[in-house]
């Protein structure tokens, strides 16, 4: 598994210029819409979350409903195009539906974090001083474990379950977003414009607000979108573990754990739940690198 905090080794650089105007936002667009490799990233992870969202509708068969006379049936079965799994349960409708579940665990943690963490780093960042060193040695702490043994313990001391899997995910990516922010804003601090804007007895809150949100967010939101990645996989793991979603609903990580005693039976069967968490994880890093190009965010 891929270790979080090994992403944020170096901070981004944030841009020394007043909040951006809409014609940014569309050169953004422009930028990437030429980067062939984040589109079709992007169109690979827009179709798997339209089949999961359309799961109800586009899945051919009940994803919990199975018969033991039809367990691991190979790919191309008829009535079965993936196969079934251990239970006689139809794979494709179980990958359908367990896109719901893997993308919310993927997702939903790197969502609250971004917005817990940007909180904390701004605050430290713009504060400086004592404020900033009592946040961000409070934030060091999370550090002297790995991401991958720091989910697994919270996992484990909070009990299985998706709530609490989501909990561990989200307090696993608040350190490293945090610190970027941080970074962010501590370089942003001594800016011309930042200045100017005290001088002219702007409240600390107006400037936050104004000149620091418009131009720190951007860095921080593309390092956030290439954490999704690490999220997907810390998930899976934890559903692997039996530390996150209980069967039998379907999830990708949980379907790999129920699979692997079919590995010498079955093994493209059993290889399609993996094969879903590698193909949705490389068009998150893919989109992310893509959008830190088109955003001329420097790592």
């Amino acid at each position: 598994m891929v270790d979080a905090t090994q992403t944020a080794t170096a901070p981004l650089d944030p841009v020394a210029a007043p909040v951006r105007s809409e014609g940014y936002w569309r050169s953004v667009w422009r930028r990437l819409r030429r980067d062939k490799v984040a589109m079709t990233a992007g169109g690979v992870l827009l179709f798997i979350l339209s089949l999961a969202v359309f799961a109800p509708w586009i899945a051919p068969q009940d994803p919990l409903h199975g018969t033991m006379l039809m367990r691991l049936r190979p790919i191309g079965t008829e009535g079965h195009i993936l196969g079934t799994d251990e239970l006689g349960r139809d794979m494709l409708s179980r990958l359908i539906w367990g896109g719901r579940l893997s993308l919310l665990m993927g997702v939903t943690p790197v969502i609250f974090a971004f917005f817990i963490g940007s909180a904390i780093g701004i605050t430290a960042g713009y504060a400086g001083g004592i404020v900033n060193t009592l946040i961000m040695r409070t934030v060091d702490v999370f550090y002297a474990f790995p991401s991958v043994l720091l989910a697994v313990a919270l996992s484990g001391a909070l009990g299985a379950g998706l709530g609490n899997a989501l909990l561990s995910l989200t307090v696993v990516f608040i350190p490293p977003i945090a610190r970027v922010a941080e970074s962010v804003t501590t370089r942003l601090r001594s800016s011309d414009f930042i200045e100017a804007a005290r001088a002219s007895g702007a409240s600390a809150l107006t400037i936050v607000r104004v000149h620091v949100l418009g131009n720190v967010l951007g860095p921080i939101f593309v390092y956030a979108t290439s954490l999704i990645a690490v999220s997907m996989i810390l998930a899976s793991g934890l559903s692997f573990l039996g530390l996150g979603v209980r069967p039998p609903n379907p999830e990708w990580g949980l379907m790999l754990n129920t699979l692997r005693t079919a590995i010498y039976v079955q093994p493209w069967v059993a290889a399609l739940p993996g094969m879903m968490i590698f193909a949705v994880s490389i068009s998150f890093n893919l989109l992310s690198d893509g959008l830190r190009s088109a955003m001329e965010v420097r790592a």
